[in-house]
């Protein structure tokens, strides 16, 4: 038996699994919202509470920059030590990882469908590969090949500075700073960003919200709100702020699979990609991406495939554990 989970800005998924010769079978799974528990421990008390596991491993994939089994989330409050964790737990060992290097971990575990193509490229065998996913923050992961096997290696990429290529992000780009100061890729691909994106559209077009709209945003997450009234095309602004996002999510998708190397394929996770596929269909997103001058046709050639199964995270750290038992 292993306990696994993802734990996100937004929530945070637990599993107890059973391992059986790398098959991994779902015993018992939870869905838990992050911001209203003050800690991991927290959480697992939640799902186990006093329950007696026999557990022979145990990893999460949590959203921040883990060094040496610590972890300060990055859109968390949270501290996540993994020594704590496993006397919390009563286990020997916790591993953790970070959530794009557990997600990275379940690539080649997922299924024909749950993947949908954006550009069928040429896959290399044996080149790279990359992951790349937005959802509360910006997390990216290089996926090395030895000739034998991939290996993920954690990234904090997505905290690297913004880079603007167009007039229009010229503008927004003096508009977040003047707020944030330091501009990140996370502060334009990311739900904040996105929320971020459809203010500086409301000031770029000098738009004024209808009220209506500001009560939606006022009684739900503002990157929910702005994707669905971009989807029904009900205001302007945010139409706009989706179509810039995607446009910026394959600029920096594309800088991701240059820094890699990416030839055996470029992957999109988080929550955000399945929910504006329509956008990411467009022309835009594999424009930007393969954008890069005298590396287009390199970039052309890679395969770009957008993850649609929601549990990748939680899976990769499954078979991380299970690997370690």
């Amino acid at each position: 038996m292993i306990l696994a989970g993802d734990v996100g800005g937004t929530k945070t998924l637990l599993a107890l699994m059973n391992s059986d010769e790398n098959r991994l079978t779902t015993v018992k799974e939870w869905s838990f919202p992050s911001r209203e528990y003050d800690g991991l421990e927290a959480v697992v008390h939640a799902a186990i509470g006093s329950i007696a596991l026999e557990l022979s491993g145990v990893c999460f994939g949590v959203a921040g920059p883990v060094v040496n089994g610590y972890c300060e989330t990055t859109n968390l409050p949270w501290i996540i030590d993994a020594h704590k964790l496993a006397q919390t737990i009563n286990v020997r060992s916790v591993t953790l990882l970070n959530d794009l290097e557990a997600m990275a971990n379940s690539i080649e575990r997922l299924q024909k469908n749950d993947l949908f193509t954006l550009n069928e490229g040429n896959a290399n065998s044996i080149g790279n590969r990359a992951l790349i996913a937005a959802g509360t923050g910006l997390g990216q992961s290089l996926i090395f090949y030895d000739g034998n096997c991939y290996h993920p290696s954690a990234s904090e990429g997505g905290h690297c500075d913004f880079a603007p290529e167009t007039d229009e992000e010229i503008r927004l780009l003096q508009f977040l700073r003047n707020e944030f100061g330091h501009v990140s890729w996370e502060r334009v691909v990311s739900g904040m960003g996105l929320a971020n994106l459809y203010r500086f559209m409301l000031a770029d077009q000098k738009a004024t919200e209808p009220e209506w709209l500001t009560t939606q945003l006022k009684a739900e997450d503002a990157g929910v709100v702005i994707t669905k009234n971009a989807l029904d095309h009900t205001f302007e602004p945010c139409v706009a702020a989706v179509r810039l996002f995607v446009r910026l999510y394959g600029a920096e998708a594309g800088n991701l699979a240059l820094k890699a190397m990416a030839t055996g394929g470029l992957y999109i996770g988080g929550g955000i990609g399945p929910k504006i596929l329509p956008y990411l269909q467009d022309e835009e997103f594999m424009e930007r991406f393969t954008g890069k001058g005298r590396y287009h046709d390199i970039l052309a050639n890679i395969p770009v495939q957008l993850i649609l199964n929601p549990k990748s995270a939680l899976l990769g750290a499954a078979h991380h554990a299970s690997q370690l038992v």
